[in-house]
């Protein structure tokens, strides 16, 4: 099982963080031992003194896939759920201004915090789902997937022409604006559709 990343996929976040907004997604990995899972509490890393949280409906792969044609692409995937991208953005920061990439700043162990996943069946329009995270009960993201600027299926779809997708595949979404520093003693609660699907601690 892979996790694949979508980043500055809402037009507010990249603003928010003077990225310029892309034209194609912008793609980056996570491994498997990134998952965080049963809302299990998140311990913050060491290595890192700013780590992110970025909230994200999260798609589950159901068959495997390559050269996916955007219109068949939603085929490919048949539940979704919430996720966190934390992210160690004092890591990023020094990488990007080398050029260089930036898995030590996303890729690190139980940096993806995932909910339980829900059939997409249940939702009546998959575009038209709000999202929320609230730290220590304070609203800090609100998503709307009407926002998104690239859509599920143009992911799929874009992903597949270079990684085949199999069964159990993650891809996170993109995060709306909002995001910021996590800290110790954090409680992290976060709704999609107005169901609560994540609810853990920081330590």
């Amino acid at each position: 099982m892979k996790i694949i990343a979508i980043g500055r996929n809402y037009a507010e976040h990249a603003k928010e963080l003077n990225n310029p907004i892309p034209t194609t997604p912008v793609i980056f990995l996570k491994p498997d031992t990134a998952v965080l899972k049963d809302n299990k509490p998140f311990y913050l890393p060491d290595f890192s003194d700013d780590v992110h949280f970025e909230l994200e409906v999260v798609l589950k792969i159901c068959k495997e896939g390559k050269h996916i044609a955007e219109k068949f692409a939603s085929n490919y995937y048949d539940e979704i759920g919430l996720g966190i991208d934390f992210t160690a953005r004092d890591i990023q920061s020094k990488h990007k201004e080398k050029g260089l990439p930036w898995e030590l700043a996303k890729a690190f162990d139980n940096s993806a915090p995932i909910s339980i996943f829900l059939p997409k069946t249940d939702f009546e329009d998959l575009y038209d789902l709000n999202f929320e995270l609230k730290v220590n009960g304070e609203s800090r993201q609100k998503g709307h997937t009407k926002n998104l600027l690239f859509s599920f299926e143009k992911i799929i779809s874009f992903v597949s022409q270079y990684i085949t997708l199999k069964k159990g595949d993650l891809i996170f979404t993109g995060t709306p604006e909002g995001v910021g520093k996590t800290n110790k003693g954090d409680k992290l609660e976060a709704w999609l559709a107005g169901k609560q699907l994540l609810n853990f601690d920081v330590k």
